[in-house]
């Protein structure tokens, strides 16, 4: 029995073979209907603009617009379907790069179909979804990316504090280390706290031991 009202798809590849085998996969369960296909980055945009479908099946490597820069369009522009990319490429830096222009979905083409038909449920229904082997190395890089982000923003002299926060010092030995008043070094602290987000000096300490930012004898 046909469902009343399938999910809308548009699917931007610059093969047509992939396109056609897809839209014979999706369609076959009744619930997925395929509504337009596009060979390029710029007739992805046209045909978005009529069709309006509910997900679009994006290609990072099309020719005279690739599938990121597409996605940003799609983003800044506003438009309402989800975005799924469905690429070949399995390296962290394109999901990374996907990710921080907010697709819906990442899939890997060599993925079956029945995990691509998952991921174009659960963005209909307004969630996210990522590959599932490409997870961990997505939380890993973004955890690695917080940590740098942390360290970038904290100064000289924030570090100076830091460092000897771990060692134990209290605000007065500080200010009298670095030959600074107390009341300087009480705010370095609190900067300090907001920057790496701990509440106190030893969640402080924990932080700059595990980010080697002092030794442990």
């Amino acid at each position: 029995m046909r469902i009343m009202n399938p999910i809308k798809v548009m699917i931007a590849d610059d093969h047509l073979m992939l396109r056609e085998g897809l839209k014979q996969l999706l369609e076959m369960d009744g619930d997925i209907e395929v509504i337009e296909q596009a060979n390029d980055g710029f007739q992805c945009l046209d045909l978005l603009r009529k069709s309006d479908p509910d997900v679009l099946l994006l290609d990072i490597n099309m020719p005279n617009l690739d599938g990121l820069s597409v996605l940003e369009k799609i983003k800044k522009e506003g438009y309402r379907s989800k975005v799924i990319i469905l690429t070949i490429h399995n390296e962290i830096e394109y999901l990374v790069k996907a990710h921080e222009k907010f697709t819906d979905g990442y899939v890997l083409k060599d993925s079956g179909t029945n995990i691509l038909k998952k991921a174009i449920r659960v963005v209909n229904n307004g969630d996210s979804y990522i590959e599932p082997t490409m997870v961990p190395m997505l939380r890993e890089k973004l955890d690695r990316m917080n940590f740098e982000s942390q360290e970038e923003l904290l100064t000289k002299r924030e570090l100076e504090i830091l460092k000897l926060l771990a060692e134990g010092l209290y605000n007065k030995e500080i200010a009298f280390r670095l030959s600074i008043s107390e009341k300087t070094v009480k705010n370095h602290v609190s900067n300090i706290f907001k920057k790496i987000n701990v509440s106190d000096r030893t969640q402080a300490a924990v932080y700059a031991i595990r980010n080697n930012y002092v030794e442990l004898i």
